[in-house]
């Protein structure tokens, strides 16, 4: 492997060492696909990306996202993270860059708008990739059993917990409020099993959790656990997120409809992170998820060749 620069952040969050760690490697030629799994578990991020020359001309980067185990389609904070690198350099394989970047991923086409203040990059918006997708229900009982909560804290008036996606499949499940949302503890064994009831095609079981807020029904506190070789908490998920915004949108009154709403995640964690949607309604179909979150950078260093 040759020598790979990398810089890491903090996505979602102006506040180094709170919101979602990520590493970006800006140029990953010479890197091999076995070297990209290999880094990606010696960090030990949620997600870290490798940035390569596009196939079509016309777009910026093939962006490919690693988690310490596998390789993903598809993950929100991965993408708002790299477009803030990429969007603090002069130009990228030779190319200038502007305010739009176009990333080629196994999920599609991913668009990308910079966020600026004062001329400073200071975060990113990108659309999701693929229409919302809603997948068979899960059973109240078997969410809390991974939750290690009562069942009774499962929240089903405006719907039973349900595997949604708009890139990368998980189990949406509302619960009635901040107590139960913070006693969720993952049960290891039961997500197994869970994983094994629903298996499904480009994930295992990830569970997102949520509760929205007495006075504000659209600002959403949320948890999310998935299955890597235990069970990991992550601070801030933008794909869950966006599939959550997604659903929920569809559920809203109205059939043209244009929705902000704000997901704060990783309290419980100690790592507090802000997530925006903007969602899309028209004609009762969800046409446009928008994922808008602001960065800091954390570290620069170099893997050696």
């Amino acid at each position: 492997m040759t020598t790979a620069d990398f810089v890491t952040l903090d996505v979602f969050t102006e506040t180094r060492f709170a919101g979602n760690p990520l590493a970006v490697f800006a140029d990953a030629r010479g890197i091999s696909d076995e070297a990209m799994q290999q880094i990606a578990r010696e960090f030990n991020y949620s997600e870290i990306t490798f940035v390569l020359p596009p196939v079509d001309p016309a777009n910026t980067a093939r962006v490919r996202i690693f988690t310490p185990t596998t390789e993903i389609p598809f993950a929100g904070h991965p993408n708002v993270g790299t477009a803030f690198v990429l969007g603090r350099l002069n130009e990228l394989f030779g190319q200038p860059l502007d305010d739009t970047l176009r990333f080629e991923e196994k999920a599609g086409l991913v668009t990308v708008k910079l966020l600026r203040e004062q001329g400073i990059v200071i975060g990113a918006e990108i659309r999701a990739p693929r229409p919302l997708t809603i997948g068979e229900t899960v059973a109240p009982e078997l969410v809390a059993h991974c939750a290690s909560i009562d069942a009774g804290s499962i929240a089903t008036a405006a719907h039973a917990p349900v595997f949604a996606s708009v890139g990368l499949p998980f189990v949406v499940a509302e619960l009635d409020g901040l107590q139960a949302l913070g006693a969720a503890k993952p049960n290891v064994s039961a997500f197994h099993a869970a994983a094994e009831r629903h298996r499904q095609t480009e994930t295992d079981f990830s569970l997102f959790l949520y509760t929205r807020m007495p006075d504000n029904p659209w600002h959403i506190r949320a948890r999310m656990f998935a299955p890597l070789d235990t069970v990991m908490e992550d601070p801030a998920t933008g794909s869950a997120s966006a599939a959550l915004g997604a659903y929920l949108a569809t559920l809203a009154p109205g059939d043209d409809v244009e929705i902000a709403i704000t997901i704060e995640q990783g309290v419980e964690m100690g790592r507090r992170s802000l997530i925006g949607l903007a969602v899309t309604k028209q004609a009762g179909t969800v046409t446009d998820v928008r994922i808008s979150g602001r960065c800091v950078e954390v570290m620069r260093g170099t893997i050696a060749g």
